[in-house]
This record gives C-alpha cells, structure tokens and sequence, in this order.
C-alpha cells in the first residue's frame, strides 16, 4: 500500500472562543493510502490542547509504514488486534490512518463503513451546533439561525471570567430558540464551588446536560459533582482513553468521544462497549475539522444518545462533502467507504 499526505488550512466562518482559547483556523493533513488502483482518505487537525502541530502530525504519519500489510483489511485487523501500530502514537494520529484503510476496505468491499462495523442502515442523528462565547445579540440571532435552518440542538459554550455573562447567554439562546435541546459547555473552566452555584441556575434555563464543567485531573471531584448536580455531566477533557472512561463509568452521565482523541473507530466502540448497562451513555463529539474529519464518527452516529458532529459546519469552505449537517442532521452515506467526496482543491501549506 502506497500513502501520500496533503496539508490544507481549514479556516472557520468566523473565530470560535471557548473557555481557554479563541480559534480562527487550524492546518489538516489529508493522509491518502492507495492499494490496486483505490484510495481510502483520513484526515488529522492541529491542536494546541492536545500538542499536535503541523510538523508533528506530519512527521508521525511519514513515519506510519502499511508496507508490513498486504492489504488494508490485515492492517485493520492488526489494529483491531492491538498490534499495530507500534510505539506511542497519538490517538489523533492512530484516528486518521484508520480512517483511510476504512475508507478504502469499504470500497474494495462495495461496502459503506457503517455495514463494515455491523450497521446495515446509514446512521442518521440530529447533530449540536456549537455558539461559542460572544455578546447575548450575536448568541440570539445566531440561535434563531439555526432553528430556522432545523437545528433542534444547540451547544453554548461558557467560562467566562463572569459567569452572569454565560447565564445571560444562555438564556437568550432560550428565548431565541425556546423548543431547542441546550447543552452546555465550559471546557473545564469552573471551580467546584462555581458548578455547585451555576447549575442550578443553567438546570432553570432548561439546559439539558453539561460538559466537562470542572477542570480536567479530578475525576472523582467531577464524578461527586454528577451524583449531586441537578443535570447530567457529561466527561471530555477527562476522559480520553478506554482507561478514563473505565474509572467514569456509573459516576458521569456521559463520556464525550471523540475519534481524534481516543484513537479511532474501533477505539471508540470499545469504549461503547465498556461503559453499556452502567447508567453512562456515549456522546459522540469531535474537533473543529473538514467532512472528511468527520465521515468516520457519522458512521457510528446511530450509537450515541447525543451527537455533536458539527466541526465542519464551522468552517468557512468545507473542501468535502457527503454528510450532510447543515439542516441539523448528518447522514452516514450509502455509498462504498466514507462515502464522501473532495469537492474542491485547497491551497497547500507544507
């Protein structure tokens, strides 16, 4: 099997401020891996919080060697396996070279990826569209956007250094959009005192769950802060792996997986797997990214209770298409593989 790799820069609509940063783009590499005239497709972000940049991410895919297979199916199966890949790779990494043999077995198969992994139907899920932390007008008329476009959930972000400032916001994003689900986000921004005041204040607005609301490095503070909390607490920042979410299950309502955090697919049911029957449902979430990014997690989006699978929505060009979101639902494709398409070339950076 042959690889090539591709660096774009993805910039959003317009920049996205959460608790501990404001993000206005970031670069991605496109991993190709080509196997008898096919091509299967990955895609890994930057990320600051994570400590992947463009030449890291690049040199560790370099450095990924599919020689050793004869085809993409053996290598999916060493990785299923746990024998591959070798040494310590970021998840991110593991993520997006998965991708790219899913994409292509699914092809060489006439298969889409959701039948792959056991799902006869493509998965279909109302999708959170994230507002991040800006003024109460912005936040109103970017909420009744949205519901007028289809969206029935919406995600705000929140940590401010005034917390009146993130109640005020969310309660405009009420009145703007009264039916809508509510999900709240504050990145790890609060205290214990500060959750232990707030929610119940939120839990008034009619929000419906939290993430994430206490700094990650406790779980057990964040695993007490659930059983008392007057609203679900969903865990992401501390839970990243099958060993976070292991020390969760049954103390948070929710883990928050993302593909490029906890290595991939396979990864992230076995994660599904481990937290079933313990009162801990899946949230399928992801990081700001283009279509191709995305596809992966769309085609386990029927798994999830919730689904916040809006990273290329954000973006100010999607380079991919074929998932669908803009009306507030993705759509795993029928169509062999990802089911996705380049759409457009953009101008590389490395």
């Amino acid at each position: 099997m042959k690889s090539t790799l591709r660096t774009v820069r993805l910039a959003l609509a317009e920049p996205l401020r959460i608790s501990r940063s404001t993000m206005a783009a970031r670069d991605a590499v496109w991993l190709t891996v080509e196997h008898d005239g096919l091509r299967g497709h990955g895609e890994a972000v930057t990320s600051v919080y994570y400590g992947l940049g463009t030449e890291t991410l690049v040199r560790l895919l370099t450095t990924v060697d599919l020689s050793r297979f004869p085809d993409p199916e053996s290598a999916l199966e060493a990785l299923r396996a746990g024998q591959w890949p070798d040494g310590d790779v970021p998840p991110a990494v593991t993520a997006a070279v998965e991708s790219a043999l899913l994409d292509l077995a699914g092809k060489r198969a006439g298969a889409p990826v959701h039948r792959l992994l056991g799902t006869a139907a493509p998965p279909v899920a109302a999708t959170a569209r994230t507002i991040g932390i800006t003024t109460p007008a912005r936040a109103a008329a970017q909420a009744r956007h949205l519901v007028a476009n289809g969206f029935e959930i919406i995600k705000a972000k929140a940590g401010t250094p005034d917390p009146e400032d993130d109640i005020e916001r969310v309660r405009v994003i009420r009145d703007a959009a009264p039916r809508a689900r509510l999900l709240l986000d504050p990145n790890g921004a609060w205290s214990v005192a500060q959750a232990d005041a707030l929610l119940p204040r939120f839990a008034a607005l009619g929000v419906e769950a939290v993430e994430q609301p206490l700094a990650p490095g406790d779980p057990d503070a964040l695993g007490a802060l659930a059983e008392r909390a007057p609203l679900p607490v969903i865990a992401d920042e501390d839970a990243v792996d099958l060993a976070d979410v292991r020390r969760l299950a049954g103390r948070v309502h929710g883990v928050n997986v993302k593909l490029a955090k906890c290595g991939g697919v396979h990864a992230a049911l076995r994660i599904r797997e481990a937290i079933e029957g313990s009162g801990t449902e899946l949230m399928l979430g992801c990081l700001t990214a283009s279509t191709l990014g995305l596809a992966p997690a769309v085609h386990l989006a029927d798994r999830a209770r919730w689904a916040d699978l809006d990273g290329h929505l954000l973006l100010a060009h999607d380079p991919w298409a074929g998932i669908g979101g803009a009306d507030g639902v993705v759509r795993a494709s029928g169509a062999p593989g990802l089911g996705i398409e380049e759409v457009a070339v953009r101008e590389d950076v490395a």
